[in-house]
Order: structure tokens, then C-alpha cells, then sequence
């Protein structure tokens, strides 16, 4: 189909691994993988101060997933030439900002990290596959957290417009898309994967004033690197990115379906809200007054959020959720706890599939904003096993994508939605951010490692890597 790019992803923390000296720590390395335990997806994304000492210990019994990735740093050619055979006419991948700026606060970047990219960028302008750039994926140098307070600190946007400087000018001219922040609504209910915020200790809450304080200082980056992106002439459009989990109420009780429509606001509509529109919603005022949140908020920073919106929504979408006001059996989603919907099935991790969510998610957005929509993360984390003959026969990811793409096709179709694109997310297998794991895997290339980083790091095309391909070149 003309006019419409079909892609896949990658993040840096989950992919790149190259945790050699060189590269500085940063947040997600700081993550340990637990086993599979009821609490194990939370016990990992909100850190305590505790853990990252425990981190930062050279001793330490964990393993640590995010410093390995899936060693994309040491096959990194290799994974160009598979995503080149896919035929992708976009990619998505983030830079790592400690590998860039080990502390983040340096003037000067590090040459390694800088060869690296200039490869990837190199390669992909050379084959004339499109770049969709995420500045941050969640990894901030944990130096900077440390030291500054993270994004609480607004000497944070200083930090993130001498990184992101860097990058306009050493690749600015090679970006199509860029997106600053990776799913910015994620800071709201995972603050540690969002802002770098850690709690002192499991039972101390974060305190909202900092949560809010984080993200609008994210937001204010967000328009500075527009703003600072138009005067230098840099290409290429600028993206909000949020995780959407399309809400459903339990029943027609009307209180259920103003927690709804209240839950959806805050966890999912807010910060795409403040970046589309280039203001702070109506409904913010009184949840700010019943939280005793109070920003530091100027003048200049409320026209810079004015002045300097982004261009296209774009969303990751991998399962919906359902709000109730009596309870009901929970079940797990995209960093997040839902009830569960007794009209769907789930995935082995729980995350119910919900093809037709996807498309009433592309018309609430559009909806919305009335600005193209581009489905930047979608696809099933799966359990995938791989046979003697080095194959892995994956034919539910194939129907996970055929019940998905037909969606998105009836939305642009039938519901006349602008959406240009769908990226799907880990391309090649890459270390889940939601349980720090090597099992629950998304690409269409496996890669031979275990949950302890154990294995070969062999790349192997699984079935869905030839329907994939197929499938774009009968598009064409």
C-alpha cells in the first residue's frame, strides 16, 4: 500500500548491550532479572535506593539483563542486513545517551559511541530505509539521577538539549521521525522507567509533586528540541508517544464509566494532551489540587509548550484494559495491572489480545488531535521455541499480526483515520522492559540466549520473519 510504512523497533537498553567501561551506567542497567514471580514485574521497574546500590556493587549475585541486551552492539551489521532482507521501509531504534554521555552531564561525547551510531545511521540512509529516532527510551545515566535528582531537577533539560544537540548535528539530516521521549505517560505510573525516580524504600509511595514536577520538565525539553531543531533547519518530524491501553468499563453502571473515563485521562491522554495541544488539559487543575502538586511553571515555558507541539501522534498498543469499581481478577499489561476482560484471551504473560482495540485506539487518537497517527510499538511477547534444525515455527505471532493489520486497514479504510505506518515492535528479540526476561520474546529473528545470558547470541529467522517479508512486498 502507497503512503504507508511498515517497520520494526528496537531500544537500546534492550538490544545493544556493549556495558564495557566505556558506556556509562544508566537506569536500566540497574534492573536485576527476577524470576517469574507475581511481583517480579514491579519489583523491577520501581527501585529502591537499596537495589541500585546493590547495582552498583561489583560483587553482586544478580544478573543484569540490560547490560547485555541481545548484543546488538557486537551484530550490529548483521541485524542491519536482516532488517534490509525484511524489506522495511522504517526503523526505529534509540540512541543511548550513557553511551554517548557516560555521566550525561560531559561536554564532549564518547568517540566509540559515536562510531557506533554513525554505522547504524550510515547504513540505513544508504539503503534508503527511513529512520524513526527515539532520543530516550527510558535509560538516563544514572549519574545524572544521582547527582541531579533526575528529571525533578530542571538542570535535567540543560543535560537533554546538549544531548540532543549532538545528535541534530552529527544526524539530523539523516532523522525522518524523532521522537524525544519513548512513552512519556509511562513517568505518571512507572516513574523509575520514565524519569529516573527512585524511592528511598519499598513502602515510601512517590510523591506526586515529584512525579508531575518530572514530567512537565520533560515536556518543556520536549518543545525546547523542537524549538532548537527549527532554528538549526534539522529534517524530519517531530512525535508525542504515549502507551495507549484502549479503557473498557466492566458494565453500563454510570459511576464505572466515569472512572473511566477519568482513569483514562490521567494514565493515558495527559502528557500526549499537554504535547499535542501545547497546553495543560482542563481536568489537570483539580487532580493537581487534590494531590497538592504545584509546579514550577513559568511564562516562558508555557509559550514554549505553546509554541512547540509536535507534528504526529504516535502510540504503542499491545492489549486493552478494563476499569471496575467492585472487584474482579486482575491480570497484567504493558507495565501496568487491569481486570481482566472475560471476552478476550491473553498471551502467556496475561496481556489480553484485542485487535479490535487497536483500531478503536487509532480513532480516539486521531480523534483527538486531528494530526497524522503512526503506531510506533505493537506485537505478542511470546514464549518461542527454537528446533534442532534451527527453526522456530511461530504461526501465533503470524495470526497476532494478520488479525492486527486488518484492523489498522479497516480504521484507515473504513474509518477514514490518518495513520501512516506500523512499527513492529522488537524486530529482533530483545530483553522485555516489562519483566526483564529473554522468554517472552517479540521479534521475527530469535536470538539463542537465555533469561541469565546464557547461549550463542546466533541469530535465526523465525516463520514470521518470511511472512513479514511477504506480506510488505505485496504492499508495494
Amino acid at each position: 500500500m502507497k503512503n504507508f510504512l511498515w517497520g520494526g523497533a528496537t531500544s537500546s537498553a534492550q538490544y545493544e548491550g556493549g556495558f564495557d567501561g566505556r558506556k556509562g551506567m544508566d537506569t536500566q542497567d540497574c534492573r536485576p532479572y527476577l524470576p517469574r514471580t507475581n511481583n517480579a514485574t514491579t519489583a523491577t521497574r520501581l527501585l529502591t535506593r537499596q537495589v541500585i546500590d546493590e547495582a552498583k556493587n561489583i560483587q553482586s549475585t544478580y544478573y543484569y539483563p540490560f547490560r547485555k541486551g541481545t548484543d546488538g552492539f557486537g551484530h550490529v551489521e548483521e541485524d542491519l542486513e536482516l532488517i534490509k532482507e525484511l524489506g522495511l521501509d522504517i526503523y526505529r531504534f534509540s540512541i543511548s545517551w550513557a553511551r554517548l554521555f557516560p555521566k550525561g552531564d560531559e561536554l564532549v561525547p564518547d568517540p566509540v559511541g559515536v562510531a557506533y551510531y554513525d554505522r547504524i545511521f550510515n547504513f540505513l540512509t544508504q539503503h534508503h530505509i527511513k529512520i524513526f529516532l527515539s532520543v530516550t527510551h527510558y535509560a538516563v545515566p544514572l549519574y545524572l539521577v544521582e547527582t541531579y535528582g533526575g528529571w525533578k531537577s530542571k538542570r535535567m533539560i540543560d543535560f537533554y538539549m546538549r544531548y540532543i544537540t549532538f545528535i541534530f548535528k552529527r544526524w539530523g539530516h539523516a532523522v525522518d521521525y524523532w521522537l524525544p521521549f519513548n512513552e512519556i505517560n509511562t513517568g505518571f505510573f512507572s516513574p523509575f522507567n520514565g524519569t529516573g525516580l527512585i524511592r528511598e524504600d519499598a513502602q515510601t509511595p512517590y510523591r506526586y509533586q515529584d512525579v508531575f514536577q518530572s514530567l512537565h520538565n520533560q515536556f518543556v525539553a520536549n518543545a525546547r528540541a523542537i524549538k532548537q531543531a527549527r532554528e538549526m533547519g534539522i529534517r524530519g518530524q517531530f512525535g508525542a508517544m504515549i502507551a495507549c491501553f484502549c479503557y473498557y468499563p466492566m458494565s453500563a453502571k454510570p459511576q464505572e464509566n466515569l472512572k473511566m473515563v477519568q482513569e483514562e485521562q490521567i494514565n493515558q491522554w495527559f502528557c500526549a494532551d499537554v504535547l499535542m495541544n501545547g497546553k495543560y488539559p482542563y481536568y489537570m487543575t483539580p487532580f493537581f489540587k487534590k494531590h497538592d502538586v504545584a509546579l514550577e511553571f513559568s511564562d516562558e515555558e508555557r509559550e514554549l509548550l505553546q509554541n512547540y507541539s509536535c507534528d504526529f501522534m504516535s502510540f504503542s498498543y499491545y492489549s486493552s484494559s478494563v476499569i471496575s469499581i467492585d472487584e474482579a481478577p486482575k491480570t497484567a499489561g504493558n507495565l501496568v495491572v487491569t481486570t481482566k476482560n472475560p471476552y478476550l484471551v491473553a498471551s502467556e504473560w496475561g496481556w489480553q489480545i484485542d485487535p479490535v482495540g487497536l483500531r478503536t485506539t487509532l480513532n480516539k487518537a486521531y480523534d483527538r488531535y486531528q494530526k497524522p497517527v503512526l503506531i510506533c510499538e505493537n506485537g505478542l511477547g511470546a514464549k518461542d521455541e527454537l528446533t534442532a534444525d534451527g527453526k522456530v515455527h511461530d504461526e501465533y505471532r503470524i495470526d497476532y499480526f494478520k488479525s492486527h493489520f486488518d484492523e489498522i486497514m479497516k480504521a484507515k479504510h473504513e474509518d477514514n483515520v490518518d495513520v501512516f505506518g506500523y512499527i513492529a515492535w522488537g524486530i529482533i528479540d530483545i530483553v522485555s522492559a516489562g519483566s526483564c526476561e529473554m522468554d517472552k520474546r517479540y521479534g521475527v529473528v530469535y536470538v539463542d540466549a537465555d533469561n541469565y545470558g546464557n547461549g550463542t547470541y546466533k541469530r535465526y529467522k523465525k516463520d514470521s520473519f518470511a511472512w513479514y517479508k511477504q506480506f510488505i512486498q505485496s504492499q508495494k
